[in-house]
């Protein structure tokens, strides 16, 4: 308290009762998968595809973490953490040819990326006349994202200070040619040729280590500890190993129960676990209940694959739906709030389904916790599914489970500034208007249960709760209570009939 020592007229800043509580961030997605390019082992955020691109590279053949990323931000997600796995090769630079001849046929020059990488394969190098007069020269022009980067005119195959090898090895920060041919060089073939080949070759063999990684080396999916945004994580490319034959089934159930486990240990993320491929409804149901078995409020499942376009191949494949899916709950929570199913949402960039259920099949998979996505004629493409993987009757839906994870986030948050007050009536009072405060604001958004705010929850922090061998101890406790909304999961309507003749009016 300040001292007062002569008359006048004092003003003073006082906090008042309660402090807001802030919400966080409720879709941050994280994905674990093979790349182009790109650091490994290393969490790093992207906000959108072209960032994507430019960190770790475009699509690659035979592998999902670009489809599942690409269809994250296609479904409405936002903010993302990317962890590239499979590191041990060496990277390759791109490399190309210029020929020499009037054909064009013979090998003039060998032209290779100075750095190694998948950035070599944006280059391009254009031989075009020269307005020298000399015999033989032309101009050397490079290209990099289309826009000229260097150029070198004139140069010259023949020996001396303007020899296109020696000027373009002493200069260029992009390339550097070798002669292709121990034969003398008199003509250079003009045209343009794009380099190609760079970047780090797919991983040979990959193991259940490589995915679930290690907290404290930062990789694999241990590395996520580290990242306190994430609140949803997938690993597509589990799936890229399986089909490749480098990890069996046993493989993959010990990668997505190391998922399943981090989430659970962490405490404010989900697992989206991606199934294998090519199974009917019997089968999935024999993986969900014999094979895999998991039993998690932390996890769920969704089913079967998706068919998009792979600008890879040019042709349309099916990925696992892990991607779209946690773009479907970012997309969600942006237009709805996280209390509401993520479910009868149209998957987006989805052309078709590796396999359309019936309803009677439909009926067999959700009570286990497989989230269908299923096609609806002339309502497309849809999730029609909004479980966890718990058998526990209170944890059964995803939204629950994320709506208290969002709560628990953001009053831990919220509440920093208890710590080291002093421990008596004043801040209990404090604590509870400070919370109530936050909740019913979460109520009047519709994420709480009931007509009124004492219906949809209560905060109980008094010497109840808090008796003096707790306050000696430096505790504050405080007891909170809520009523989350459920989803509407069965709709009945029941009809029946009534004799005519008497009117009826809807009150």
């Amino acid at each position: 308290m300040p001292t007062y020592l002569s008359p006048g007229v004092y003003v003073e800043e006082v906090e008042s009762g309660s402090r807001p509580i802030e919400g966080v961030g409720t879709a941050v997605a994280a994905f674990v998968g093979l790349a182009e390019k790109g650091p490994f082992n290393t969490p790093t955020l992207v906000t959108n595809w072209s960032q994507f691109t430019q960190s770790f590279g475009d699509f690659v053949e035979d592998t999902y973490l670009a489809h599942a990323v690409f269809g994250y931000f296609q479904n409405g997600g936002g903010a993302c953490y990317i962890v590239r796995i499979g590191a041990g090769g060496d990277e390759k630079p791109a490399i190309a040819e210029i020929t020499s001849g009037a054909d064009g046929t013979l090998g003039a020059y060998k032209i290779q990326a100075l750095n190694a990488g998948a950035d070599g394969n944006g280059l391009t190098v254009e031989v075009a006349d020269t307005a020298s007069g000399e015999d033989g020269s032309f101009k050397l022009v490079v290209k990099q994202a289309g826009q000229v980067a260097e150029t070198f005119d004139p140069v010259s195959p023949k020996r001396g200070k303007s020899n296109v090898v020696t000027v373009v090895n002493a200069q260029s920060q992009l390339i550097r040619l070798e002669e292709a041919t121990k034969t003398a060089i008199d003509t250079v073939a003009r045209g343009s040729v794009s380099l190609a080949g760079g970047g780090t070759p797919a991983p040979s063999n990959l193991n259940a280590g490589d995915y679930v990684g290690d907290p404290a080396a930062r990789s694999g999916i241990g590395g996520l500890e580290a990242v306190d945004e994430v609140t949803m994580v997938a690993v597509p490319d589990l799936m890229s190993a399986y089909q490749k034959g480098m990890i069996d089934l046993e493989g993959v159930k010990a990668v997505q129960l190391g998922i399943i486990s981090h989430c659970e240990l962490m405490g404010d993320r989900m697992a989206i676990v991606d199934p294998p491929p090519g199974l009917n409804a019997q089968a999935i149901k024999e993986w969900r209940v014999d094979t895999a078995g998991y039993d998690s409020k932390y996890a769920t499942l969704y089913w079967p694959w998706v068919k998009v376009f792979d600008p890879a191949t040019g042709t349309n494949k099916f990925v696992p739906p892990s991607g779209h899916l946690a773009g479907i709950w970012g997309r969600n929570d942006d237009t709805r709030g996280v209390h509401k199913a993520p479910a009868n949402e149209v998957v987006r960039g989805a052309i078709d389904l590796e396999l359309n259920i019936t309803k009677t099949e439909h009926d067999l998979l959700n009570p286990i916790g497989v989230n269908a996505i299923r096609t609806f004629p002339g309502r497309g493409i849809r999730v029609w599914g909004a479980r966890t993987l718990s058998s526990d009757p209170a944890w059964r839906y995803i939204n629950v489970r994320r709506l208290f994870n969002y709560l628990e986030e953001s009053i831990l948050s919220g509440t920093d500034w208890v710590v080291f007050e002093p421990n008596d009536r004043n801040l209990w009072a404090k604590v509870r208007r400070t919370i109530a405060g936050f909740l019913v604001n979460e109520w009047r958004k519709g994420a709480l249960f009931g007509s009124t705010p004492g219906e949809a929850f209560y905060v109980k922090c008094d010497d109840e709760t808090n008796p003096a061998e707790g306050i000696d101890a430096g505790q504050v406790v405080c007891e909170i209570g809520v009523a989350p909304v459920k989803p509407a999961e069965f709709v009945i309507f029941r009809l029946s009939q009534y004799s005519g003749g008497t009117s009826l009016v809807a009150e």
